[in-house]
C-alpha cells in the first residue's frame, strides 16, 4: 500500500471510529455533540433541562446518546451547577396502592424536568426515616418530598438544617413556615361515620391498623361523630400495630364478630381489611349490608368489583405526589409556590356495603 493509501485508509477508519474520551474510554457528552452535529451545550440541555429542546432534536440526541453507551457524569454536573438533579423521597411502604400511585404522580412530574428519584421505604417506623435521610443527605438532593410528619427529633433536626427545600405528603400542615400537600384525614373519618349514622346504623365498630398518624386521625374523625351523636363505645373499637392486609380484614372480621356480636356495622381505616371482611362475610353467610355494613377508606381499585362494591372515601393520592413534586419544582428552581398548603379534598363514594 502507498503512502498515500495509507493516509486514506487512516482517515476513513478516523471518521467510521466511534469517538472516545483519552482518559476513561467512555463516550463524553463532546462525542454525542460532534455525532449529532450541534453544540455540548444542546446536548446538556436535552438531558437536564428537555423542555427547551425541540422534541424531535432532543430524541436524536437520546438516540445517538444511547447508540454510543453515552451516560451523563451526574457527580460532575452537580459540582459545576451545584445541583445534583436528584429528589429524595421517601414513603412508608411500595407494596401498598395509595403510595405506588404517589409515586406515579411524583415520577410524571419530575423526570419531563430532568430529575432522577432516590426511593426510600420506611415501612412507617420514623427512625427508618431518619436512617434514610441520613443517608440521602450524603448525594445532597435539590429537593425531598416526605411523607407525613411524624418525624424523631434528629430528623427535624436535619430537616431544619437543610438548605434544600423540603415538600411534605398526605398530611397537612398549619406551620406557615412548612410545604404540605394532601387532604384532612380527620375529615375523611367524620365523612364515613356520619354515613353510617345517616342510613340508621348505631353500633358502629372501628378497625385500625398500623397506627401511623393517618389512621388515627381517621379515628378521631369517627370517634368525634360518634361522641356528638352520643354514640361513641371504646369497647367498639380494635387498635393493631399490624400492617393492613386482606387476610388480617378477614381475621379482624370475625374477632369484632365473636366479641360485639350488636354491631351493625365496621368502619375499617383501609380498603384491603375491608375488603378481607367482606370476602369473610361471604364465607360465613353474613348479609352486607343487612346483617352489617362495611365501609372503607382510599377507594382502591378492587373495591369497586367486589361483591357488593365497597363504600369508602377516596384519596388524591396521584394528585398529591404531582402537585407536591410541582410545589417542590418551583422552590428548587427559585419561585414561590401559589400555595404552601394545598388542600385537595376527598371524595366520599357511596356503594352497595352500607
Amino acid at each position: 500500500m502507498t503512502t498515500r493509501d495509507g493516509d486514506r485508509a487512516s482517515s476513513l477508519t478516523a471518521k467510521t471510529r466511534k469517538p472516545r474520551s483519552s482518559r476513561t474510554g467512555r463516550a463524553t457528552m463532546a462525542d454525542v455533540a460532534e455525532r449529532v452535529g450541534i453544540s455540548a451545550i444542546t446536548v446538556s440541555r436535552a438531558f437536564k433541562r428537555p423542555e427547551l429542546v425541540a422534541p424531535e432534536l432532543r430524541q436524536r440526541i437520546l438516540d445517538t446518546a444511547q447508540s454510543m453507551g453515552y451516560v451523563p457524569n451526574q457527580a460532575a454536573s452537580a459540582l459545576a451547577s451545584a445541583r445534583s438533579m436528584t429528589v429524595a423521597v421517601l414513603i412508608p411502604s411500595m407494596t401498598n396502592m395509595v403510595f405506588v400511585e404517589t409515586m406515579a404522580g411524583i415520577h410524571d412530574q419530575l423526570l419531563p424536568r430532568g430529575y432522577q428519584v432516590l426511593i426510600g421505604v420506611s415501612h412507617y417506623s420514623p427512625l427508618e426515616e431518619e436512617r434514610l435521610i441520613r443517608t440521602y443527605l450524603q448525594f445532597q438532593p435539590d429537593g425531598i418530598l416526605l411523607t407525613g410528619t411524624d418525624h424523631t427529633a434528629v430528623t427535624q433536626t436535619y430537616l431544619s438544617a437543610l438548605r434544600s427545600p423540603t415538600v411534605h405528603m398526605m398530611e397537612l400542615l398549619d406551620d406557615p413556615d412548612s410545604l404540605s400537600v394532601g387532604c384532612s384525614q380527620e375529615e375523611g373519618g367524620r365523612l364515613m361515620t356520619t354515613h353510617l349514622l345517616e342510613r340508621g346504623y348505631r353500633r358502629i365498630g372501628f378497625v385500625a391498623v398500623q397506627l401511623d398518624p393517618r389512621t388515627m386521625a381517621r379515628f378521631d374523625g369517627y370517634r368525634n361523630a360518634l361522641t356528638e351523636a352520643g354514640l361513641y363505645d371504646e369497647k367498639r373499637v380494635w387498635r393493631l400495630p399490624d400492617p393492613s392486609s386482606i387476610h388480617l380484614g378477614a381475621a379482624m372480621i370475625d374477632r369484632m364478630m365473636a366479641e360485639n356480636t350488636d354491631c351493625d356495622a365496621v368502619f375499617f381505616c383501609n380498603d384491603d381489611l375491608a375488603q378481607g371482611a367482606l370476602f369473610q362475610c361471604q364465607r360465613r353467610g353474613i348479609r352486607v349490608p343487612d346483617q352489617l355494613a362495611i365501609g372503607g377508606f382510599n377507594d382502591l381499585p378492587a373495591s369497586a368489583w367486589t361483591t357488593p362494591t365497597l363504600t369508602t372515601v377516596a384519596t388524591p393520592r396521584y394528585g398529591i405526589g404531582r402537585h407536591a413534586a410541582a410545589m417542590l419544582l418551583d422552590l428548587m428552581e427559585g419561585r414561590e409556590p401559589a400555595q404552601r398548603r394545598l388542600d385537595l379534598g376527598l371524595t366520599f363514594i357511596a356503594r352497595e356495603s352500607t
